[in-house]
């Protein structure tokens, strides 16, 4: 009896060990200087979440659409994630050689059209390509938007 005891705890401990979900990945932010790095390096596009502590839609589009597994998985796989606060202090930015301030290198790396946030920059510094994104963006058309950068700034750039 005991024997089958333990052999029938083992077969359920065993099948539901196989039911438990892996753990969802998670996406990767990094900070402006890190990620402007190694999108070079690596040859992918920037997506900049330009955000402020207080800006209540980016705390939304942080919960409602960067924690959702399929848009996790395109940003991860295409685009490397840099979360940028132009409004930090004592932070200095490193881009193209030069130094800026939080508040400089946001009207750089935008070419002055940051309007408000959450904002949402893409980059391409292989191509010098960029565009910007003004506002909130729901979990639907980020994917499409998404889509959408990689196809137009991949498109006639050797890798």
């Amino acid at each position: 009896m005991k024997k089958f005891f333990s052999i029938t705890l083992f077969a359920i401990a065993l099948l539901s060990s196989s039911f438990i979900s892996p753990k969802n990945e998670e996406l990767k932010w990094m900070d402006f200087n890190e990620g402007y790095e190694l999108a070079k390096k690596k040859n992918k596009i920037m997506l900049v979440d330009v955000y402020t502590d207080w800006c209540g839609w980016c705390k939304v589009m942080d919960r409602e659409t960067y924690a959702k597994p399929e848009v996790i998985k395109m940003i991860n796989a295409d685009f490397v994630a840099i979360k940028f606060n132009p409004e930090k202090k004592d932070v200095v930015y490193t881009f193209e050689g030069k130094q800026y301030t939080g508040d400089q290198l946001a009207g750089v790396i935008s070419n002055n059209q940051l309007t408000g946030y959450p904002t949402t920059i893409f980059m391409y510094p292989k191509g010098k390509k960029m565009n910007v994104v003004g506002g909130y963006q729901n979990e639907n058309n980020f994917k499409s938007l998404l889509t959408g950068i990689k196809s137009e700034f991949k498109t006639g750039v050797k890798k």
